[in-house]
């Protein structure tokens, strides 16, 4: 029935946002993001923690069906409003200016960990156990590569946002080469579950479509979105209309972009970056940012957590493995960024913070490693291993960033510190 789903899903929501509130302050504490406690917290509410101490409760909270079909679709809208919101505090004139930069840091992120863990998955699928039937060589080394480039990008984003780097150079140019780099992955998995089906159809839509809206959007979209923020302006203030406008267009570029293979979250992103800047972004980033970061964007890292079974790593074989892949992506992505940004003559300090935003990838590659599972294109096994080094890559970026970069920033007067643009916190 429509109301008792309605009522499972209220009980859901109040468990979600309070394990999240809980879980962000314990992790604020230890000196983590608050988005790193929620994506623990999703973990603990599922099948690893809860589900093994009280499976009973676990099954009741979180029962097959309905009501995850329901909170799946609210983490999507979640996501997809605060990945536009990052979109909007986009500063296009960062990347511009250090656009070299950008472009060796995003090809040496997405070129270093393709070709590492392609050469890792050679091993993996001659011994069997951890690709489906049917994966040959290059499908196996394409997914693995793209798995171990991917960044967290919606985490890196909020990690940006709470450590007030929205509007700094090094914040845009990690968003930038963030963007970049999951592009490329996700564009590789398309390839990957084309051949996987004999589809090559599916990887051309997907790939030429995200090129052709992009442009569409970036040019013909910018100049028309310009009139909403000119009357924003002239009536200092976003009326209703001018909202409602603005999120018809944005759940229509989510639906096309998801309907083409390049995902919402990408469609979201770029909406955002068509849209006006200045006035017309802080004040709509004012009337979205608080209710989605604190109420829908919790349910996605939740969601994710809610899937994920650590107990199958279970013999010292499969943590070799596991603690191999994590090298594996720590050196192709975290290091790679950090040599390549500092080649590029970015500062020691600022290249090896790079290093350690690019390296986390939390629950996007969650969602990737969830498509290739779905798809056979790996097994339970490989998934929970490439889960887990998603989680330490993670848990490493907090820590390392306030090391390297965090504890100096009070001591500066460069861009760190005069370029920051005031944003709304996370």
């Amino acid at each position: 029935m429509p109301a008792d789903t309605a009522i499972h899903f209220f009980l859901q929501l109040a468990v979600i946002l309070m394990a999240c509130r809980l879980a962000g302050l314990v992790a604020r504490r230890i000196g983590q993001a608050q988005v790193v406690g929620e994506m623990i917290a999703g973990v603990i509410l599922g099948p690893s923690l809860l589900g093994r101490i009280a499976p009973d409760l676990q099954g009741l909270l979180f029962p097959p069906g309905i009501t995850n079909v329901v909170l799946y679709t609210t983490a999507q809208i979640g996501l997809v409003l605060y990945m536009f919101i990052i979109g909007l505090n986009f500063d296009v004139n960062h990347v511009k200016q250090r656009a070299g930069t950008a472009a060796a840091v995003s090809a040496t992120g997405t070129l270093a960990p393709l070709a590492l863990g392609g050469v890792a998955a050679i091993p993996l699928l001659a011994h069997g156990g951890f690709f489906g039937d049917g994966v040959n060589v290059g499908m196996a080394m394409m997914f693995l590569g793209a798995s171990v480039a991917i960044t967290a990008f919606p985490m890196l984003a909020r990690i940006i946002f709470e450590k007030r780097l929205s509007g700094t150079s090094l914040g845009t140019l990690a968003l930038a080469c963030g963007a970049t780099s999951d592009a490329i992955s996700w564009c590789i998995l398309a390839v990957v579950l084309a051949v996987y089906r004999n589809s090559p159809v599916m990887a051309v839509v997907a790939i030429v479509g995200g090129l052709v809206y992009t442009l569409v959007l970036l040019t013909l979209g910018r100049r028309a979105f310009a009139k909403l923020g000119d009357a924003a302006e002239a009536r200092q203030a976003i009326t209703a209309p001018m909202l409602s406008t603005v999120l018809i267009v944005l759940m229509a570029c989510a639906w096309l972009t998801d309907t083409i293979g390049i995902y919402a979250i990408f469609g979201a992103f770029i909406l955002g970056a068509a849209m006006p800047s200045g006035f017309f972004a802080e004040r709509l980033t004012g009337r979205l940012e608080p209710l989605t970061t604190t109420f829908l964007l919790p349910l996605f890292f939740v969601y994710s957590g809610l899937n994920t079974e650590i107990g199958l790593v279970n013999t010292p074989f499969l943590w070799a493995v596991t603690a191999g892949l994590l090298v594996v992506a720590v050196v192709g992505k975290g290091v790679a960024c950090a040599v390549a940004a500092r080649l590029s003559r970015v500062p020691v300090r600022d290249s090896l913070a790079l290093g350690s935003l690019m390296n986390a990838r939390g629950l996007i590659e969650l969602i990737l490693l969830n498509i290739g599972l779905e798809a056979g294109v790996i097994t339970p096994t490989l998934f929970t291993i490439l889960v887990l080094v998603a989680i330490v890559t993670t848990l490493m970026a907090s820590p390392i960033f306030e090391f390297v970069y965090g504890r100096h920033r009070t001591d500066e007067t460069g861009d760190t510190t005069q370029e920051r643009v005031p944003q709304p916190s996370a």
